[in-house]
């Protein structure tokens, strides 16, 4: 017997021994131990940040941080192929819970190393081996700091483990308190920029007061959806549609609500106004974090409501999925082609996918698995191809830090072309050009919809064509234009930012070339259980 299903039946003959009338919920610690690893990880870091000592605070937390990821991904890996139902029907660790879990457990730990890179920086003898250009005297005291913001690593682990329970939660309620767990710390890490504060500390309060409306949206949703099942687990709210004889009128309005706040997250049009300025204001690492991990997790939490809460009334919402993933596409690809500076066309760019990736979900009741699988494998390869992205984004500086500007990129090419190469290589993955993984995710996501939904696969493939032209402009600017005299430079990055892109370029590469191990990874993965 699997150590997984012993703590089970340990468990579960421990709820049910006790002459209490109340019976205490079963719990697999075994199936949540990757959850349990990576918030007690995030406690231990609040610890380190008020015990170490300063000048170790900064190795201290990142190998914690990188440890507890680590740790929690491999024993993702050692549970694989488990299904349990735990924590009083509150909590499915399925397949398709491990591989997004497994997913944002890779992905977090690439962006941490990116946050190392940019905690690191305020220590003197790191930004004079980085060369990073300082200008002013207010620039000098920054960049000579001895201050260093370790705090950031507790705040990411957190943000992790409410990840981490997002997808899995089977319970309504269990699902907003994940949602508010990874918010609350994204909206602190937005605002942590040094150089640009006052562009930074605006982001995250649009961002927070956005995601409070969302958050409110998503709880009178709840409510309603259990005042019409009178239950909050996916399970039950299931069963009320096939047997309950009511009115469906707070059925309707509760899932409306309830989506809303979920396409929120996802950054999903009409629901992205934050995307464009949290993405542009925010430090690019904690960026590259948003744009890759939480994306993921939000899709999760999509597919299981979507899969377990709402499969049979599949016909109603269907026209909703259609009507946002058309929006979103033609509102990244669109607006994407207005916007000059770098992480904002990135932003338009992770709407335009976030409507890619809701395409095959019109095909849940005719091509469940097949449309589940490509959503997956589409999720792990746009993650990371998008922190190798937003990893280069953050080498491009000059005196002021950071040039994200469209026209200072001009003529990079001719400064450094390893740099301009590997930018190039990850936005023809962007747009899909064959042997990128980018082509292989569009080929499955729009087969898996095509026979249930062919016009909307058009507009997808007219989206993506439009889309190419920001990317290509791009390319354009570092390879024709010429460079400024006082243009910004590419900086030499560390370890930690050379791992993490190297990662995902590599990972771009090979899933474009031989997608096949990962297409049969996510393929055994799509078995969602209610």
């Amino acid at each position: 017997m699997s150590a997984l299903s012993t703590v089970s039946v340990l468990a579960a003959g421990t709820a049910t021994s006790t002459d209490s009338p109340f019976t205490a919920p079963s719990i697999s610690y075994a199936a949540i131990a990757p959850i349990l690893i990576v918030l007690a990880a995030a406690c231990a870091g609040v610890l380190v940040e008020a015990i170490v000592p300063q000048a170790q605070r900064f190795y201290t937390q990142v190998g914690l941080t990188a440890l507890a990821l680590a740790a929690a991904f491999i024993d993702v890996v050692a549970i694989r192929g488990h299904s349990v139902v735990t924590a009083g029907n509150a909590l499915t660790i399925d397949s398709t819970a491990l591989f997004i879990q497994g997913t944002i457990l890779v992905l977090g730990l690439l962006s941490v190393l990116l946050l190392a890179e940019r905690s690191v920086e305020s220590g003197s003898a790191i930004v004079a081996s980085a060369a990073v250009v300082v200008g002013s005297a207010a620039d000098r005291r920054l960049a000579t700091s001895e201050r260093v913001q370790t705090e950031i690593f507790p705040l990411t682990l957190f943000a992790v483990g409410g990840m981490l329970i997002f997808p899995a939660a089977n319970n309504l309620l269990l699902m907003f308190v994940a949602l508010e767990v990874f918010s609350l710390p994204l909206y602190l890490m937005a605002g942590l920029s040094r150089r640009r504060r006052l562009l930074s500390q605006e982001a995250a309060i649009k961002y927070f007061l956005l995601g409070a409306f969302a958050s409110a949206f998503f709880l009178y949703g709840i409510a309603l959806i259990y005042g019409y099942a009178n239950t909050v687990n996916l399970s039950g709210v299931l069963l009320a549609q096939s047997t309950s004889s009511q009115s469906d009128v707070l059925l309707y309005l509760g899932f409306g609500m309830l989506i809303v706040g979920l396409l929120f997250k996802a950054g999903i049009a009409p629901f992205h106004s934050w995307t464009p300025d949290v993405y542009q204001g925010s430090p690019t690492p904690v960026t590259a974090f948003m744009a890759s991990c939480t994306k993921i997790a939000a899709f999760g939490a999509i597919i299981r409501v979507l899969y377990v809460g709402f499969s049979v009334s599949s016909w109603n919402w269907r026209p909703i999925i259609w009507a946002v993933a058309i929006a979103s596409v033609v509102v990244g690809a669109v607006l994407g082609l207005t916007q000059t500076d770098v992480k904002r066309v990135l932003a338009y760019s992770s709407i335009a996918h976030a409507g890619f990736i809701l395409v095959p979900l019109v095909a849940v009741q005719s091509n469940g698995k097949d449309a589940l699988s490509s959503v997956l494998f589409y999720l792990a390869s746009y993650g990371l191809t998008t922190v190798a992205a937003f990893g280069l984004v953050t080498l491009v500086r000059d005196s002021n830090g950071e040039a994200t500007h469209l026209s200072q990129w001009s003529g990079l090419a001719k400064r450094s072309p390893l740099f301009a190469a590997t930018f190039t290589f990850l936005l023809l993955g962007f747009a899909g050009i064959p042997l990128t993984s980018g082509f292989i995710g569009k080929f499955v996501v729009f087969r898996a919809a095509f026979h249930t939904a062919a016009p909307l696969v058009v507009v997808a493939l007219v989206g993506s064509a439009v889309a190419a032209f920001f990317y290509l402009r791009i390319v354009v600017m570092m390879y024709f234009a010429e460079p400024a005299e006082d243009g910004p430079t590419v900086t030499i990055p560390s370890i930690f930012s050379y791992l993490s892109i190297a990662v995902g370029t590599i990972a771009t590469v090979v899933l474009g070339v031989f997608p096949q191990p990962l297409l049969d990874l996510a393929n055994n993965a799509a078995k969602i259980r209610g």
